[in-house]
């Protein structure tokens, strides 16, 4: 369905903007009045990443007046291979002033907002609030259920985004006109059911497809034209190179768009979430040693079995020395159990504690009382132990 321009044009374009946006203005869809509108629009990227990179270039090239940025992180090397708003001389400093920089290069009459903080429920509504349109290039469902509820609370619209490995969707929520993402994913996923980017990977060149299409939909809403995804999920396979849409109804029984809401303010999202199950979290608490911890066991010749829980070609990243490859999917069925010696402390690890946690409570649960887990994972045994060793 069509929907209706989301801002008012600009009062006018200079001589400059006008060469600038020339490609725009002989489109009969767009024209003069539609490039006002990109002018006059304030769009908020919630994250600098994999997402956040395209989408901001092209929306700054596009012609989007302000521009936000939302994010309180720094650029790392293995963010090189896809967030391509960064380059090497950027490394170490905040992606949001990186991702400012870049824009500028490239369109100079875009107005540059920089929220360096991380988005919660105390911050989300005020800095939304100055906008028109959000685009969600989050990576994680805590967050992801924040912009949802935030964007459904003011009455605005928000594109969404979402890539692993090799596969991406994108759609458009925007309760006034269709469904909202809770209408789609109701509940989040039990804790460590769906691995993220940074546990199972992503192409590259699979953020600028989606990131693409996120501004595609972004400049429809804005102009009026065309028809925008609201109440569609386009799902994009890489490997196969195909595109479907499937159809997504508004829930009148959602939690926050539906009729009788129970969701009327924002809530702790991390909770709602859950970084690890709470079975997990109970086996971790007391049961948890640090990378220095395990250095100390192994120096000391200690009667422990090493298991490593991450998939075969994290191991071949990098590993601890004397680990044993023991995938968690192996624990959660069972199978690992039998590969475990009776007469050895079972100490788990991962990339960062959280797959652990959830193994260490199956083997807690199998009788291996005194097992442990690393917190931080083989990212803090790079850290605290050992810093010549490749980071992923």
């Amino acid at each position: 369905m069509s929907l209706p321009p989301l801002v008012e044009p600009a009062d006018t374009l200079t001589v400059d903007e006008v060469k600038r946006y020339s490609r725009h203005l002989i489109i009969p869809d767009v024209g003069m009045t539609g490039q006002k509108r990109l002018k006059n629009a304030k769009v908020l990227v919630v994250g600098a990443g994999g997402l956040g990179s395209p989408a901001l270039l092209y929306l700054a090239a596009a012609g989007v007046g302000t521009l936000g940025i939302i994010d309180f992180d720094v650029v790392d090397e293995s963010n090189l291979q896809r967030q391509v708003i960064h380059g090497q001389s950027d490394v170490g400093r905040p992606k949001a002033e990186s991702a400012r920089n870049s824009i500028l290069e490239i369109n100079p009459y875009v107005d540059v907002v920089l929220h360096e903080t991380r988005l919660d429920s105390d911050n989300a509504m005020e800095i939304f609030a100055q906008y028109d349109l959000i685009v969600d290039g989050t990576d994680n469902f805590a967050t992801r259920y924040l912009v949802n509820d935030a964007c459904v609370l003011l009455g605005k619209p928000y594109v969404w985004g979402s890539i692993y490995r090799f596969d991406g969707q994108a759609s458009v929520f925007w309760a006034e006109h269709g469904p909202c993402y809770r209408c789609l994913y109701p509940e989040p996923p039990p804790p460590g059911m769906v691995p993220s980017c940074a546990e199972g990977g992503v192409l590259g060149v699979l953020c600028a497809s989606i990131g693409s299409i996120q501004v595609n939909e972004a400049i429809k809403l804005i102009t009026g034209i065309g028809e925008p995804l609201a109440g569609r999920l386009m799902i994009y396979d890489a490997l196969e190179m195909t595109y479907r849409t499937v159809r997504v109804q508004k829930d009148p029984e959602c939690a926050v768009c539906g009729k009788n809401p129970t969701v009327t303010e924002l809530i702790d999202y991390e909770e709602f979430c859950g970084a690890v199950s709470e079975e997990a979290a109970e086996a971790a608490a007391g049961s948890t040693i640090t990378a220095r911890d395990l250095k100390a066991m192994l120096d000391n010749k200690e009667n422990i079995f090493l298991v490593d829980v991450r998939e075969p070609n994290e191991y071949e990243i990098v590993s601890i020395p004397g680990a044993t490859l023991i995938p968690k999917g192996e624990f959660l069925s069972g199978a690992a159990l039998e590969r475990l010696p009776q007469d050895k402390r079972i100490v788990l690890h991962c990339k960062s504690g959280a797959r652990s946690a959830e193994a260490l409570a199956v083997v807690k649960n199998a009788g291996f009382s005194d097992a442990v887990h690393v917190g931080g994972g083989v990212l803090a045994w790079i850290n605290q132990v050992d810093p010549s060793l490749p980071s992923y």
